[in-house]
């Protein structure tokens, strides 16, 4: 699949200044770019993976120290 026939979106909490990530579901993996450069390189991650990933994020398990 080439990115122009994927279906990026980002976060609904994402400021209009452009800072932010973009991701497109596919059947077997995840892909994740920069929203300011959309022709640049794409990381893909399993299914799972991501999923691990975003478990950890809403955990807090990658918030600073307090």
């Amino acid at each position: 699949m080439h990115g122009n026939e994927l279906s990026w979106r980002k976060s609904t909490r994402s400021g209009a200044a452009g800072h932010c990530v973009e991701i497109a579901d596919t059947p077997a993996v995840v892909l994740v770019r920069d929203s300011k450069d959309a022709a640049g390189p794409v990381l893909s991650f399993g299914r799972n993976d991501w999923a691990g990933f975003v478990a950890g994020v809403r955990a807090g398990e990658f918030d600073p120290p307090r």
